[in-house]
């Protein structure tokens, strides 16, 4: 992950100096709130990315000599189809359309949002992953 890494704080770099010459340059609010932001953002992945090198190591991808048996195994458990995220997402929608229409709207789909993401939170709960 060390190449991810240097890649974010690569990107963070950018979005610093690009944020100084704003600031500098243009004065305007949210265009700094936003390039501030961004940086904060990309340097949590870099830090992130950084860290997880540091505790796992090296990866078998990171390493020329490295092969794809390295890696192989138990990957994860993918769930099979589901309709919770169709119901999640009307959920939200309804809550977006309720900011428009009424605090009724909303609440319900703030209720509908509840029953998706409680479902897809607890699908497979008591399962075997493997």
């Amino acid at each position: 992950m060390k190449a991810e890494a240097q890649l974010f704080a690569g990107v963070a770099l950018f979005f610093l100096l690009t944020d100084v010459s704003y600031i500098w340059f243009a004065r305007e609010p949210a265009g700094i709130a936003a390039l501030t932001v961004s940086f904060f953002m990309s340097s949590v992945i870099a830090f992130f990315c950084l860290i997880n090198h540091r505790r796992k190591g090296t990866r078998p991808e990171d390493r020329h000599s490295g092969e794809i048996r390295e890696r192989s195994g138990h990957v994860a458990f993918f769930p099979p189809h589901s309709g919770h995220p169709v119901i999640t997402a009307a959920g939200v929608t309804l809550c977006a359309v309720g900011v428009i229409y009424g605090f009724w709207l909303f609440l319900i789909g703030l209720g509908v949002f509840a029953v998706g993401l409680i479902g897809m939170v607890l699908a497979h709960v008591g399962r075997e992953s493997g």
